[in-house]
């Protein structure tokens, strides 16, 4: 458990390190754009590849996956449900969806794995499960909602293969699959890269704290308690029952259930201002799960570890 706590704390150093420089005027909004740029789309990248070249794929996708596929399903399915109920439109259910099931697992998701389950590894499946499946699925269903015009498939099915992300976690992948040596010429510098990417995360997310707005009082409390409460709650505990179910040990139940209770995704935020569909809710729902997060996160780990 002290393992764990002062990971948190090397997390909540940096964030706070970020909250710091934003409030001395070192870096504005549009630094932490391009602090967020350089980690997404060049850092992350190369961390994910080396971290995946070497990793056992055995024990990070084979129970792993079931028990998190199984859990964003149970919650998705809960949040529909009720969208459906309350007669909600298309766009909005997405929306509340993703706050329920789709977790910040870049940002935080990387840390947390790096410095509290002592391996980022771990953060793979999920990460490929919402680039790859959940997130071109959600933007197209939010394309026929707001278009008069079909989704071209085309478009879809490319989506993943233009995400750094996706491309670096697959060349990872395929290089542990194949056992193929990587020279050190290019094996080096991508360990050197990928080095940085952890700390700007932490750090862009600190800034933006101190800079973004917080929660205002648009969204009725019935309204975000209940993403929030399927995110920090239902998903976990459907994570840990699952796993149970199919045998994992008590490692994997440690990553599955702390992985699910990972807070709503801060690019939800970005695609329901892009959709203009469930903005308040999708950035109070960030705002309030990133903040409980922490002691339910605490809590399992106590529990589990």
């Amino acid at each position: 458990m002290g393992g764990v706590l002062a990971g948190f704390g090397t997390i909540a150093v940096v964030v706070g390190l970020g909250v710091l420089v934003a409030h001395l005027g070192l870096v504005d909004a549009a630094g932490q754009r391009t602090l967020s740029a350089v980690a997404f789309f060049v850092a992350s990248p190369a961390l994910l590849f080396t971290v995946l070249q070497d990793a056992d794929l055995r024990a990070v996708f084979s129970g792993n996956l079931v028990a998190i596929v199984a859990a964003v399903v149970v919650t998705a399915v809960v949040s529909a449900g009720v969208a459906r109920w309350r007669r909600d439109d298309l766009g909005t259910s997405v929306i509340a969806t993703m706050c329920s099931s789709y977790c910040n697992a870049g940002n935080l998701g990387l840390p947390i794995a790096a410095y509290v389950l002592g391996d980022p590894a771990l953060i793979a499946p999920v990460l490929l499960l919402q680039l790859v499946v959940l997130q071109p699925l959600a933007l197209a269903v939010l394309d026929s909602a707001v278009s008069d015009t079909a989704v071209s498939w085309r478009r879809l099915l490319s989506r993943p293969a233009r995400n750094p992300i996706t491309v670096a976690s697959v060349a990872g992948l395929l290089v542990a699959v194949s056992g193929a040596p990587v020279p050190a010429v290019v094996a080096d510098p991508l360990e050197l890269v990928g080095g940085m990417a952890v700390p700007a995360m932490l750090l862009a997310y600190g800034v933006g704290l101190r800079l973004g707005p917080l929660p205002g009082r648009g969204v009725p409390l019935q309204r975000l308690g209940l993403p929030v409460g399927l995110k920090l709650l239902l998903q976990p505990l459907a994570a840990y029952a699952t796993g149970r179910l199919i045998g994992l040990d008590d490692a994997g139940l440690l990553a599955v259930t702390v992985i699910s209770a990972l807070p709503t995704a801060q690019n939800v935020y970005v695609i329901a201002l892009r959709y203009e569909r469930a903005v308040l809710l999708a950035r109070d729902a960030i705002f309030v799960s990133t903040l409980g997060c922490v002691p339910v996160v605490v809590a399992v780990v106590a529990l589990l570890a």
